[in-house]
C-alpha cells in the first residue's frame, strides 16, 4: 500500500495571524515556484489556535492545497473547561489534522497517554486526522531502554482501538531530546524506533493497519536531513518545528524527491 508522505509543520507558540497569513502565502508561492506536486508529498501546518481562522480564509479563498490544523484538542465536548478547545470547534474551522501529546504537552501540562488516546479518538470521530506524538528522554536512550519505552506508550495510547481506526491516524516518534535542540538522530536511530513502531501495529492491528498508518519522525528534521531521513523504510514525513517558520527551508523540505 502506497502512503503519501506528509511534511507537517509545527509552528508552536510563535506567529501571530499577519504573520500567519504571509507565512502561508510565501510557502504557497514557494511551493509553486517548485511546482509541488500535492499528491506526492502532502504539506501541512499547524498555526496557533488564534491563526486558524486566517489561515482557513486564506486557503479557502485562494484555493491552496497546504493542509492545515491545530496544536491540540481536548478529550471534551463542551462546558466548563477554561482554555480548552473542542473538536467541534476544530471541524468549523476546517482543520483537517490536529496533533496531540506532543513532549511539550506531555512536559508542561501533564498529559498522560491515557488522555492522548482519548484526544486522539475523539479527533478521528469527528474527520480529524490525529497526529499521535511519542518519544524518549535523553535518559531512556542513554539507558538503551527506548525502544521498549516507546512501544509502551504506543500500547497505551492504542488501549481499545480497532484497527480500521488505527490505519487512519499518523504517528509522530519524536526523541525528545533531539526537539528544538540541533540534535538530530541519525536515519537508522530513527528508522529503528519507526520500524519498531509499525512492527508493534502489525503485531496488535494486523498488517492492513500497520501498512497504511503513516509514522512521521520529529527532531531537528530540516533541509540538511530530509532526504535521508526520507530514504528509510517506515518513515512517512516529518513533524517540523523550527525549519516550518521558514517558507523556503519548508517547501525545500516538501520538495526533498528533488534533491
Amino acid at each position: 500500500m502506497a502512503r503519501t508522505p506528509l511534511l507537517a509543520g509545527n509552528w508552536k507558540m510563535n506567529m501571530d495571524h499577519l504573520e500567519a497569513t504571509h507565512l502561508v502565502q510565501k510557502l504557497a508561492w514557494t511551493l509553486g515556484d517548485a511546482q509541488h506536486d500535492f499528491n506526492r508529498v502532502e504539506v501541512a501546518v499547524f498555526p496557533p489556535f488564534t491563526d486558524i481562522r486566517s489561515v482557513q480564509t486564506l486557503v479557502d479563498s485562494d484555493e491552496l492545497k497546504i493542509a492545515y490544523g491545530a496544536q491540540d484538542v481536548s478529550a471534551q465536548d463542551n462546558g466548563a473547561f477554561t482554555g480548552d478547545i473542542s473538536v467541534s470547534m476544530l471541524t468549523k474551522l476546517g482543520c483537517s489534522y490536529v496533533i496531540v501529546g506532543h513532549s511539550e504537552r506531555r512536559q508542561y501540562h501533564g498529559e498522560t497517554d491515557t488522555e492522548v488516546g482519548a484526544k486522539a479518538a475523539k479527533a478521528l470521530a469527528a474527520g480529524i486526522v490525529p497526529v499521535i506524538c511519542c518519544g524518549e528522554a535523553l535518559e531512556v536512550r542513554e539507558a538503551g531502554k527506548h525502544v521498549e519505552h516507546v512501544l509502551g506508550q504506543i500500547d497505551a495510547m492504542f488501549s481499545g482501538w480497532e484497527a480500521d481506526a488505527v490505519g487512519r491516524v499518523v504517528v509522530a516518534y519524536e526523541p525528545i531530546w533531539a526537539i528544538g535542540t540541533g540534535k538530530v538522530a541519525t536515519p537508522a536511530d530513527a528508522q529503528e524506533v519507526c520500524g519498531a513502531i509499525r512492527a508493534r501495529i502489525s503485531e496488535r492491528f494486523g498488517a492492513g493497519a500497520a501498512e497504511s498508518i503513516r509514522v512521521l519522525y520529529g527532531g531537528s528534521a530540516k533541509p540538511g536531513n530530509i532526504k535521508e531521513l526520507m530514504a528509510q523504510r517506515d518513515i512517512d514525513g516529518a513533524l517540523v518545528g523550527g525549519a516550518s517558520l521558514k517558507p523556503e527551508d519548508f517547501a525545500a523540505m516538501a520538495e526533498y524527491q528533488k534533491m
